[in-house]
């Protein structure tokens, strides 16, 4: 089981404390990345319209090809992911986000994605 409801309870707490204070907009949106023991996602979204402009996961079929098998759980597979999403991000005009975290420690696999999201060209 990946966390207790305390665990769980405490990393929501953190991450509404984040939402207080980041927000997407049209010129700016937001980098959401969300991590579980198996997967992580990143999506681009634009608060105000509550659309998502663009998204990747390590459960996408683009990346299954680059992870061949192996887990989607660790830091080479988040650096895909944020490669992946900040090319569809750029393809899709956005290039200024603001980060989301999620209530994760900028840490390991969440800081990896955010770095790769970067070298990329995505300016956050």
């Amino acid at each position: 089981m990946a966390g207790t409801d305390r665990e769980r309870a405490l990393r929501k707490r953190r991450h509404t404390r984040v939402r207080r204070k980041v927000s997407g907009t049209p010129e700016r949106p937001r980098l959401a990345v969300n991590r579980s023991l198996r997967h992580i996602t990143a999506q681009v979204i634009d608060d105000s319209s509550g659309r998502t402009l663009a998204a990747a996961s390590t459960s996408d079929r683009e990346l299954a090809a680059v992870l061949a098998g192996k887990s989607g759980g660790n830091v080479s597979a988040a650096e895909a992911v944020g490669h992946l999403v900040a090319t569809r991000a750029k393809s899709v005009g956005v290039s200024k986000v603001v980060f989301d975290r999620g209530g994760f420690k900028y840490h390991g696999r969440v800081a990896a994605l955010a770095d790769a999201a970067r070298s990329e060209g995505l300016e956050f």
